[in-house]
């Protein structure tokens, strides 16, 4: 038997039925024997696929000169979130270049 349905033509996939496996189409044919198959794919990646993990984070956030309350560092990470109603400024959250203190500032 192959792997193709003979109604069809696509390709049949493995199903439980009950306390056997049989190979099933999306057209509908089911293989009236137990059959056992299995289906493997092989991806090999080479070297220039392969993706460096660097470990260093890398800040995206815009900076501001601000005063960190925890260490006194002129100089913070920021950005904006509305977190009350929408007719309601946003909130400018805050972080330490130095650090990493996080506060917040109620406009």
């Amino acid at each position: 038997m192959g792997l193709f349905c003979p109604k069809c033509g696509s390709i049949l996939m493995p199903k439980e039925d009950g306390n056997k496996t049989k190979l099933h189409c999306s057209c509908g044919y089911s293989s009236k024997e137990k059959t056992d198959v299995l289906i493997k794919e092989k991806i090999t990646i080479e070297r220039k696929d392969k993706i460096d993990v660097i470990d260093k984070k890398i800040e995206t956030d815009p900076k501001t000169e601000i005063k960190c309350p925890k260490c006194g560092n002129p100089e913070a990470y920021y950005w904006l979130l509305q977190t009350r109603a929408g007719d309601e400024p946003e909130t400018q959250f805050f972080r330490c270049t130095k650090c990493s203190h996080q506060w917040r500032n109620y406009n």
